[in-house]
């Protein structure tokens, strides 16, 4: 009887796998094309109709079927031109779906005839590990349904009108948006598009606001994730919610991805062992520059903490470009207050305001201006003005760094310290492209070997600041610490790993007087050239910013 049962139940299985079999090869496999694509592909002739099924839209062309993603599309300049049905897309999937539910309760009667008739208990357990096997398969599917509803693209309204500053933020990007509004020149000319651009700043400078400005001038699909969003405690989820990402850029291509907070997910790999996070590391490295195209989509990441990335997130391949989004300057400063205040009525001298403003991004400035309004509200006025300014100008900068809000005094010693270290470099031919109140932008020198002498020059620029103030008011200030670390660092390197002591194999007595010869060379350099530090200092405490050509005409000035 028993040998029957199972004849039948085979005999079943098999008309069962053929009927599936029967499904599948009459199901249609259309191909899946980009909105591009499918722009290309009408220029000189249109599809009859058009069908909307689920996420898709299939239509026929020259006796080939295709697929486009609904998302990438505006489906109601589409229908315009070509007549659009909509069609329930579930048919098809209902019958696999049925089939397959009756196979699983065969199954499951099968096992319960079985069990009922066992007394073996490693046999009662079987169909329990089955159920949780079906279970955690159902899990699966829910889950990429899940993926591919949710991840939707954001169509962002901003251009880089709506961002005030950021000047040179701006120009490094007008060629990738050129790109994504005419690509077919650039590929004609075989330019391939940059996978990436990092964005390089401090919190509040606007990374993400260039991001959505960028999405907003080409007019393209942005992709908004957060770092953080793809560290997960399942094993595979982070890998596999990079994927999906990709893969819905890449049916939305042209598009943008941008990434806030990459180093969530990008750190270096190694130290501290985290396998799952190395794992959706690794995707995204393959998802960036791996085997499969992924053309037409860029990837935008932004980070205030750039020392943190693996090196190979950061190789050229990836991250082609990379953005340094400085604080605004006094002109950008007073860009961004006009436009934070559009349709407010105010009353003070923005050059004035943007003055007493040093050190604030452009996140701190909406603000002041907000709550500037509020102040305003509480006296009962409609006009904004100094005064509210000046009220609300502490709470705005609590719990910002306190080396950003500057008195008089500070800002001229920090003009000062500033003004030393870019006349050293000009004067030791150590390159950089200005030099501001808040940094120096000095480049490092990339060179595979480094002379003794070429070191020296290094160390010689971070000590000026100290040099220089010293000269000035015979005092030393707190703020030379990340200088003087980089000295010290650079000191024992050339001590301890290159032999440049004054013996082969350095003691600390080397490292202390390379610093304190270095200090002295610059204490007796700016003693014979006190008045073209003077003139560097009062310009560079106007404008707030020296380019290296200028700085060279005001020390030509003088000589």
């Amino acid at each position: 009887m028993q040998k029957f049962k199972n004849l039948y139940f085979g005999i079943f299985a098999i008309l069962l796998a053929l009927a599936l079999l029967f499904v599948f090869l009459n199901t249609s496999n259309p191909l899946l094309i980009s909105a591009t694509e499918l722009q290309t592909l009408t220029q000189n002739k249109l599809p009859k109709v058009a069908t909307i099924k689920g996420d898709y839209l299939y239509f026929m062309f020259d006796k080939q079927e295709y697929k486009v993603a609904k998302s990438s599309l505006d489906l109601q300049s589409f229908g315009q031109k070509v007549p659009l049905e909509i069609k329930d897309s579930n048919s098809t999937q209902n019958l696999i779906i049925i089939l397959l539910i009756a196979t699983i309760a065969l199954a499951f009667l099968l096992a319960g005839f079985k069990k009922s008739k066992s007394k073996n208990i490693s046999e009662q357990k079987i169909p329990k590990r089955k159920e949780d096997s079906y279970e955690s398969v159902a899990k699966s599917l829910a889950s990429d349904a899940y993926a591919l509803h949710y991840i939707q693209p954001i169509s962002s309204n901003l251009t880089f009108e709506d961002v005030a500053g950021i000047h040179e933020a701006k120009s490094e990007l007008e060629e990738i948006i050129d790109y994504l509004k005419f690509p077919k020149k650039y590929q004609d000319f075989g330019v391939k598009l940059p996978k990436g651009v990092l964005l390089i700043g401090v919190p509040g400078v606007g990374k993400t606001l260039i991001a959505k400005a960028l999405a907003g001038e080409a007019k393209v699909p942005f992709f908004y994730q957060s770092g953080a969003s793809f560290v997960q405690i399942y094993v595979g989820m982070g890998a596999k919610r990079v994927h999906d990402l990709f893969t819905k850029a890449k049916l939305n291509a042209p598009s943008i991805i941008f990434i806030d907070e990459i180093d969530a997910v990008g750190k270096a790999r190694g130290g501290m062992r985290n396998d799952e996070r190395e794992a959706t590391l690794n995707q995204l490295l393959t998802e960036m520059d791996g085997f499969e195209d992924s053309s037409g989509v860029i990837v935008i990441g932004a980070t205030n903490n750039v020392e943190s990335l693996d090196d190979a997130l950061l190789r050229s391949g990836r991250f082609d470009r990379r953005i340094f989004v400085e604080l605004p300057d006094l002109q950008e400063r007073i860009k961004i207050l006009k436009v934070h205040t559009r349709n407010k009525s105010c009353d003070f001298d923005f050059e004035e305001i943007s003055k007493l403003c040093v050190g604030f991004s452009g996140a701190a400035l909406a603000s002041l201006i907000n709550e500037a309004a509020l102040n305003a509200i509480k006296r009962n006025s409609n006009t904004i003005t100094k005064e509210d300014i000046l009220s609300v100008r502490d709470k705005v900068m609590l719990g910002v760094r306190k080396k950003l809000s500057f008195s008089d005094k500070e800002k001229e010693i920090l003009a000062y310290y500033q003004a030393a270290k870019a006349f050293s470099a000009y004067a030791l031919e150590i390159p950089f492209e200005k030099a501001t109140l808040m940094s120096d932008g000095l480049k490092s020198i990339d060179k595979e070997f480094l002379s003794k002498n070429e070191m020296e020059s290094k160390i010689k620029i971070y000590l000026s600041g100290i040099a220089a103030l010293e000269l000035l008011y015979q005092e030393r200030y707190s703020h030379a610490k990340e200088d003087l670390n980089a000295a010290k660092t650079l000191a024992r390197q050339m001590v301890e790993s290159y032999g440049m002591g004054e013996y082969l194999l350095g003691r600390e007595e080397d490292v202390l007087k390379i610093l304190e010869e270095c200090k002295n060379e610059r204490f007796a350099f700016f003693k014979n050239y006190r008045m073209i530090l003077e003139n560097i200092k009062t310009s560079l405490l106007l404008n707030e910013k020296l380019e290296y050509d200028e700085i060279g005409q005001l020390i030509h000035a003088q000589i």
